[in-house]
């Protein structure tokens, strides 16, 4: 047997043994992928090196090691509906791997698996339960396992192109791959790869390495690479599993401690009955954990559609165990134990996964209420013994989380079904839908031209922090999608120059705009600054002066005003966020800003919106903090070390080896633990009386459990205020009170309308009832060809009245037909009513626009049993309502 690891010493393990190798370690990317908008999320090791495989990126490393948390619960890769019925599905799982980028090969690449898989050192695998296998024709792999590793001929299998040879797409990298097995022995069902029952539990892939050695340029267009690269997967839930013995991911330490806090909060075993609902808990409780500290929350499309699903799944599952307070969230801490010391994101934003999770699961026990009303309503509606559609069945799945199966546990006691093959159609039509609409996701990927100008060039040194005048030297220009040499009058060009004080758009805030002059005498007025790739500035702008050209030297100088007020307002937020963690809590933290000269948006996780009061002691916190005119500090330092001094930074940004760490708002301008201390690249105050003053606009959700505040600074924020001072001084002169007595008054004169609206609702109710004092026709229905007919002409009655008034009507005529004709300033307004009973011979629609014709107007709309119309002149209602009876007599007729 092997010898036993933990999933925390295989991870180490692994990363210690290829380190040993000289291997670069790359921590984690996030779920969120950067720079690929082809994946929904992360969901294998090499996504964060695509482009360095495709040549477009240049690392200063050229092999790397990573244990990259992955997701496939959407898109193509999708393994949501088998987790938790299956041994090795899950919807979140590590991928341990090592690279190398044009460095060594195949021979390395076998030879490094071997010695990691077998010797005593490391995992000590015995190498008589070891298979491989590898692509059909590749003979080089076959004599490195066999000759120089010392596999046995016996245990390498050949295998088509389905099974080992791998493409990133159509087009991309690709080449033959080749692949480990473990073998569980002859007491489990299964044969070894290749062979009929290869799909058993016997024989088990726990490795696939990849050897990226050609390019596809088309369909039959394959090319050698110039500098063949590696790319391995390992899953560490697999690997775990066969170094503890197991034949089930589930039964790792790793899966089982979640799964035994699940069992242990819900007073139930953990195998047995409820064992497939606790698998389930603790997968989507890992995914939906780690979504959430890389900033994705639940929604109603794109990633947080998909994260909103494997939480909803999960939340229904802890319902079916009997689970009747929210449970997700109860379990983060067992998660943090595990993964905690691996992952440190999980720690920082462990206040915002709890909070998150018990919202959602909050709302879905609601959620799960209705669902199970509806389906109680629509049963109602079947047969004795007759199936549920399958689009209703749809609709609880896909609207209240119900899955199939619930739906039909749910009617299996009543004796009924559901219609599968509806059920299916409807959700293959809405995965068809998805697939259409479906453009893409993560960040744009930057074009070729910026990693060639970056190779070539390299990094825009940044002078802005200290000043906004510099010279520099025109690198290159970029005029729509190819660099030239010179710019005239009137073009629009991005120009990049060694060295600049512009601040390049990052981190929320915008651009610098300003002005660049050449020695030639050339000026471009610059609109916008943008960062590529991190390290490039790229200045847009439009040539209004003489020509441009690569090699002038320029001088650069900043909006000198916009600039001060772009850092008045991003100050302002740092501030900002401060004020509400105090007021609110620790799990309010940033999910997105926007800081432009004019104003600052403020993105910030928190489930409910903000009182008057939360809003009030906000702006009061900042303000205070404004006029304290505290020294804003800025400092460089390694990441751990920002961490340390109690720095704020989000999990998901990419930081180097220093970091800028800004501190504001203490009482002895110093790094002061009480206040404001964040990592950040922005350019910002020297000191926080330069904000002036802060002022708070507007407060609302954009999205679940995230609300958006906007807020003015200086001159913006004093010009509101004056408008403000302005509109209650006009609004006491129309009210002929003074400024503090508008309130007041606002308050009486509400009241004296509602008082108004009671008395005018009780006439309408007169009037519904007696027809009024100038109703047509009396108060009784007449009979027209057998139908019961009822008509009322009222006036000075609102058309939105006229509907509640012929339902009223209605059901005081029982079967029949209602017309009301409004009066108001000489024009009609009719709204006419049929019964149920009658609707499939009798028309609502038809009928009003008879009458609207009548009227002297056309058109009209609604349902069968109730349409509205209007005309211009009310005078012709006596004729409209003539017009209508002969209408039903025709119809009757007929």
């Amino acid at each position: 047997m092997p010898k036993y690891m933990s999933g925390n010493e295989i991870r180490t393990a692994f990363i210690e043994f290829f380190k040993s190798k000289g291997h670069t370690y790359v921590p984690s990317s996030s779920l969120v992928p950067h720079g690929d908008p082809t994946l929904l999320f992360t969901n294998a090791g090499m996504n964060q090196f695509k482009d360095t495989f495709l040549g477009l990126e240049k690392r200063e490393y050229n092999r790397a090691v990573t244990v990259q948390k992955c997701t496939r619960a959407g898109g193509k890769h999708n393994d949501l509906d088998e987790v938790g019925f299956t041994a090795r599905h899950h919807t979140m799982f590590e991928m341990m791997g090592n690279f190398s980028f044009g460095d060594y090969f195949k021979d390395d690449a076998l030879a490094y698996a071997w010695e990691f898989i077998t010797s005593p050192e490391w995992l000590g695998l015995p190498t008589d339960r070891i298979w491989v296998s590898i692509y059909t024709d590749d003979d080089q792999a076959f004599d490195i396992w066999t000759k120089k590793v010392g596999v046995s001929p016996d245990r390498v299998v050949r295998l088509g192109e389905k099974d080992n040879f791998w493409r990133m797409g159509d087009t991309g990298p690709c080449g033959p791959c080749s692949e480990i097995f473990f073998d569980h022995g002859p007491s489990i069902a299964g044969g070894p790869p290749g062979s009929p029952d290869q799909d058993g539990d016997r024989f088990i892939e726990i490795w696939n390495l990849v050897f990226m050695q050609y390019e596809q340029l088309g369909p039959d267009n394959l090319v050698p690479l110039p500098k063949p690269s590696i790319d391995t997967g390992m899953g560490l839930e697999r690997l775990a599993a066969v170094l503890q013995g197991k034949h089930d991911n589930y039964d790792i330490d790793l899966m089982r401690a979640l799964i035994v806090a699940s069992a242990e909060a819900t007073k139930t075993a953990p195998d047995g009955p409820h064992a497939v609902s606790h698998r389930v808990i603790a997968d989507h409780l890992r995914s939906t954990s780690f979504l959430i500290a890389d900033g994705v929350l639940p929604s109603n499309e794109g990633r947080g559609y998909v994260l909103r699903r494997i939480m909803r799944r999960a939340m229904r599952h802890a319902h079916m165990i009997g689970a009747r307070e929210p449970l997700m969230h109860r379990l983060v801490p067992a998660l943090i134990q595990q993964m905690g010391d691996a992952y440190p994101e999980l720690n920082r934003a462990r206040a915002l996964i709890v909070e998150t999770l018990k919202l959602e699961e909050t709302r879905f026990k609601q959620t799960l209420e209705r669902g199970l009303r509806l389906l109680e309503d629509e049963v109602g509606h079947l047969g004795e013994g007759q199936p549920l559609a399958g689009d209703v069945a749809f609709k609880l799945y896909d609207t209240y989380g119900f899955p199939l199966d619930l739906t039909q546990d749910v009617l299996r006691g009543q004796g009924r079904g559901v219609d599968e093959a509806g059920f299916k159609a409807a959700m293959d039509e809405q995965r068809r839908k998805a697939r259409e609409s479906w453009a893409g996701s993560g960040e744009v990927g930057t074009e070729k031209l910026w990693y060639e100008i970056k190779d070539e060039l390299g990094a825009t040194e940044f002078f802005g922090y200290d000043t906004e005048v510099a010279e520099g030297k025109v690198t290159a220009i970029v005029k729509g999608d190819a660099r030239v040499e010179a710019a005239d009058i009137g073009d629009q060009v991005m120009v990049v120059v060694n060295q600049t004080p512009f601040y390049g758009e990052s981190g929320g805030q915008v651009g610098d705009a300003g002005v660049i002059f050449s020695a030639g005498g050339a000026e471009v007025a610059v609109s916008d600054t943008l960062k590529k790739l991190g390290a490039v500035w790229a200045h847009v702008g439009t040539v209004t002066k003489g020509t441009l050209k690569v090699g002038d030297v320029v001088e650069l100088r900043v909006d000198s005003e916009r600039r001060a007020a772009i850092r008045a307002n991003h100050s302002a937020t740092h501030l900002l966020h401060e004020a509400l963690r105090h007021r609110l809590g620790d799990h309010v933290t940033q999910k997105g800003s926007l800081v432009a000269p004019e104003r600052l948006r403020f993105d910030i996780s928190q489930p409910t919106g903000l009182s008057a009061a939360d809003i009030a002691a906000v702006e009061d916190e900042v303000n205070r903090r404004v006029l304290g005119n505290s020294e804003v500090i800025t400092r460089l330092m390694s990441p751990d070390e920002a961490r340390a001094q109690g720095a704020m930074a989000l999990f998901g940004e990419k930081y180097g080896d220093e970091v800028r760490v800004v501190s504001m708002g203490g009482p002895h301008g110093e790094l002061d633990r009480d206040y404001s201390i964040e990592l950040c690249g922005g350019t910002h105050v020297r000191r926080t009386g330069d904000i002036g003053v802060f002022k708070i606009v507007s407060e609302g959700a954009v999205a679940a459990g995230v609300r958006r505040i906007e807020a003015l600074t200086g001159t913006g924020a004093k010009a509101w205020l004056s408008e403000r001072d302005h509109l209650l001084t006009e609004a006491a002169g129309v009210l002929k009170v003074k400024p503090d007595e508008v309130p007041t008054r606002v308050a009486a004169l509400v009241e004296e309308r509602r008082k108004m609206e009671r008395e005018l609702a009780e006439l309408r109710r007169q009037v519904a009832m007696s027809g009024g004092a100038k109703a047509e026709g009396g108060n009784e229905a007449k009979d027209i060809a057998g139908i019961r007919f009822a008509a009322r002409v009222v006036e000075g009655l609102p058309a939105k009245d006229l509907k509640p008034m012929a339902d009223e009507l209605k059901k005081q005529v029982g079967s029949g037909v209602v017309v009301l004709i409004a009066s108001n300033e000489g024009k009609a307004s009719i709204v006419i009513g049929v019964t149920d009973d009658l609707t499939g011979t009798l028309s609502a629609v038809d009928l009003v626009r008879v009458g609207a014709e009548a009227l002297g107007g056309k058109g009209g709309g609604g349902r069968p049993d109730m349409a509205q119309a209007g005309g211009p002149d009310a005078s012709l209602a006596p004729a409209a309502v003539e017009a209508i009876e002969k209408a039903i007599a025709a119809k009757k007729a007929s």
